[in-house]
């Protein structure tokens, strides 16, 4: 299968993006494998999408398919068990659901669902697809020919050469630990782990307990929320008027740059949701 670009699904206002209505593509050709992807939200500032592949399966890349881009990029495993390792340089992470994988411009990356459960990985993107950093990137890098799965280097010198493996590391692992952790300050029911916070890109986790309501805020950058669990309320206020928005699990959230807005929770049992700002986190 030929390459072509994915497509573009662009909101300018605050919008539900349900499940059922999500931009469905397939990527990949014989060579590479195929991923289904499900792409929620792709404007000028950041691409979310949830990708999967079947168990056992997973993707490498092919001359028409190439997995080296211009951005950064949080994978965050949704469901399964998922392998994801830079065949340039032989790390591999082995990444459990709730955590993620980071990696910055210029990664080469395969994924892999490592048992037989279907694996599913939530991913922010920025700087996005129609800025050039995808397969137009891809092309102009050097193609890796050979791929290996094993950093040999460290053989004989494990775990002593920890730090070391640390230091030179372009694939890290995220977990609960690793996050920045905050309460909302009108309502510590709202809690808030950053997992990423670079200059292209802010991504986390947030948790709204029944009877909850964040405070307001806004950011200097798009955001898109994935609600993984539970029923999340959204008021957001524009032109001086307020709208409230009810998503549920895998339903997306799309918020302009700079839109006020707040989290609350109706319901009986915690709503949790993903989240990816770019460029700004702050305003």
């Amino acid at each position: 299968m030929a390459y072509k670009s994915s497509p573009r699904p662009v909101f300018v206002e605050p919008t539900v993006i349900r499940y059922a209505n999500v931009t469905r593509h397939l990527w990949g050709d014989e060579e590479s494998g195929r991923v289904d992807d499900w792409i929620y939200a792709s404007t000028s500032k950041i691409h979310q999408l949830v990708f999967g592949v079947a168990g056992r399966g997973g993707f490498k890349h092919s001359e028409s398919f190439q997995t080296v881009f211009g951005a950064d990029e949080v994978m965050i495993v949704l469901s399964g068990l998922f392998g994801c390792a830079n065949p340039e340089t032989g790390e591999v992470r082995v990444v459990k659901p709730g955590e993620a994988v980071f990696f910055r411009k210029d990664t080469w990356h395969h994924g892999f669902a490592l048992d037989a459960e279907p694996l599913r990985v939530l991913e922010y993107f920025a700087p996005p697809p129609s800025t050039g950093t995808s397969g137009a990137y891809a092309k102009t890098r050097p193609y890796l020919s050979s791929n290996t799965y094993l950093q040999d280097t460290y053989i004989g010198r494990w775990p002593m050469a920890r730090a070391e493996e640390a230091s030179k590391a372009t694939m890290h692992h995220l977990r609960n630990t690793d996050m920045l952790w905050s309460l909302d300050t009108a309502d510590q029911g709202v809690l808030t782990g950053i997992m990423v916070a670079s200059e292209h890109l802010t991504s986390g986790r947030t948790v709204v307990q029944p009877g909850a309501m964040s405070s307001f805020e806004s950011h200097g950058g798009d955001e898109c929320l994935y609600v993984e669990r539970g029923v999340l309320n959204v008021l957001t206020e524009m032109d001086g008027g307020q709208t409230w928005h009810e998503v549920f699990a895998k339903d997306g959230y799309f918020l302009p740059e700079g839109t006020r807005h707040r989290y609350a929770n109706t319901g009986g049992e915690p709503a949790e949701f993903y989240f990816g700002v770019a460029p700004r986190y702050k305003v």
